[in-house]
């Protein structure tokens, strides 16, 4: 069985020990698809271009996650953006209720690690 990995997608924030990093939801997809994830934990916004256009963000990336079926064991949320926690949590419980992914993840509305910014 393939060596799992732990996720962590934020645009700005130190990656905690134990995660590998994606900045950008292009690159979180990439993971997701091609390794085993265990823990996949989500900030909600991920940056602005170089016009100032808002990148895809973390409910981008969970409504992918939902139209594909793709595979994670759990799912914690450490974005600060209230209104895009609620939007993507509720939208993971409506996607597992619906069958659309796999009733066993765990998905859980707040962080399992602290947020940490650097600036590094």
């Amino acid at each position: 069985m393939p060596q799992q990995i732990n996720l962590y997608v934020d645009d700005l924030r130190d990656c905690p020990e134990g995660f590998i990093l994606a900045r950008t939801y292009e690159e979180a997809i990439a993971i997701i698809e091609s390794q085993d994830v265990n823990i996949l934990t989500l900030d909600h916004d991920l940056g602005e271009d170089e016009h100032g256009h808002e990148l895809p963000n973390g409910y981008d990336l969970v409504k992918y996650f939902c139209e594909y079926g793709l595979k994670v064991d759990k799912i914690y949320l450490h974005t600060d953006n209230p209104v895009g926690r609620a939007n993507m949590y509720e939208t993971l419980l409506a996607a597992q209720r619906r069958g659309f992914i796999h009733e066993d993840i765990e998905i859980y509305y707040y962080p399992i690690t602290k947020n940490v910014y650097s600036g590094n």
